[in-house]
């Protein structure tokens, strides 16, 4: 890690505690609840996170019940997230991995493990990222890790600490380095509010001058930035249509051939127009006709059918 970015990283740190104040988690969390409240701190402020994973606790009555709703009916307990269908989403598909796993919701055992190990086996679980993963390593593991949001990174890239490549790989190299484990879990949390602003208020005082104060050039790296995302996000998207046109022409066109009738072969014995005929003519003259003796025998051996006699066909019906 160079000087610079060590440098950049401690005027970030002394911004975030002049503007914010750090957020704790309650301890008597378990390893389970410090996951699924992740899914919905992700982007998010902590008074919306708090208020979605109590009516989480409050409107089911266990884990399994949140396991088999459906997503648009966690979403509706999570209105004042910034995007509270892809929190619920996290959420359902969480708890559906961990208790594929093992038909159980405790994942307990994870505090008995080392820190590798254990993090290997978060990655197992779909419906995490990154920063749940991190959110959990930090404050359920006791390990050193720090969650960084999609904002927390922006947070990050304005304030020149990580680079444009770096910001798209969802990677803050150092960061962990420069910011001692004791203050893991203050630096985090001060840094999920700045990204959590930035994502649902970015015009807000404080959170600009926290912004000025870690870098003056703040205004001009963010909108380089946004414009090249939009414009990213405007050509997937166009790609993405140009699929969608192209596989419906596909699929009309074989819907057509499924829908034409086969076509009829020709019989086998058929060939061109009038060949049959043809074959037969050449055929009859080629055969030998019967002599005359033979054809007399023939008709001779013939059986004769019995003619009516005159007198009964006149012979009228009583």
């Amino acid at each position: 890690m160079t000087t610079n970015r060590t440098a950049a990283i401690a005027k970030v740190y002394k911004a975030l505690k002049k503007h914010y104040k750090p957020y704790a988690p309650p301890e008597d969390r378990t390893v389970l609840e410090h996951l699924l409240y992740a899914c919905v701190l992700e982007n998010a402020r902590f008074e919306a996170a708090d208020e979605a994973f109590a009516k989480l606790k409050e409107l089911y009555f266990d884990w399994n019940e949140i396991r088999v709703t459906t997503v648009t009916e966690l979403a509706e307990g999570m209105g004042d997230l910034p995007d509270p269908a892809l929190a619920a989403q996290r959420v359902k598909k969480s708890l559906q991995s961990i208790f594929e796993s093992g038909y159980s919701f405790d994942i307990e055992t994870l505090k008995k493990q080392n820190i590798g190990k254990a993090e290997k086996d978060l990655e197992k679980v779909a419906g995490t990222t990154p920063f749940v993963r991190s959110y959990v390593t930090q404050n359920a593991l006791g390990g050193h890790s720090i969650p960084i949001s999609k904002g927390a990174l922006d947070v990050l890239y304005a304030a020149g600490v990580v680079t444009d490549a770096e910001a798209d790989k969802g990677q803050a190299p150092g960061l962990e380095r420069a910011i001692p484990k004791n203050k893991g879990v203050e630096f985090g949390s001060l840094l999920q509010q700045a990204g959590a602003d930035l994502v649902a208020a970015p015009g807000s005082t404080k959170l600009k001058s926290a912004l000025a104060e870690m870098d003056a050039d703040y205004k001009d790296r963010l909108a380089q930035r946004q414009a090249r995302l939009a414009e990213q996000a405007a050509a997937d998207a166009a790609q993405a249509k140009e699929n969608r046109d192209k596989a419906r022409a596909e699929a009309r066109l074989a819907a057509a051939a499924d829908a034409k009738p086969p076509a009829k072969e020709p019989h086998k014995s058929a060939g061109p127009a009038g060949d049959g005929k043809a074959k037969d003519k050449e055929a009859a003259k080629a055969r030998p006709a019967a002599p005359p003796a033979k054809r007399k025998e023939d008709a001779a051996a013939r059986p004769v059918k019995p003619q009516p006699s005159k007198g009964l066909a006149k012979r009228k019906p009583r």
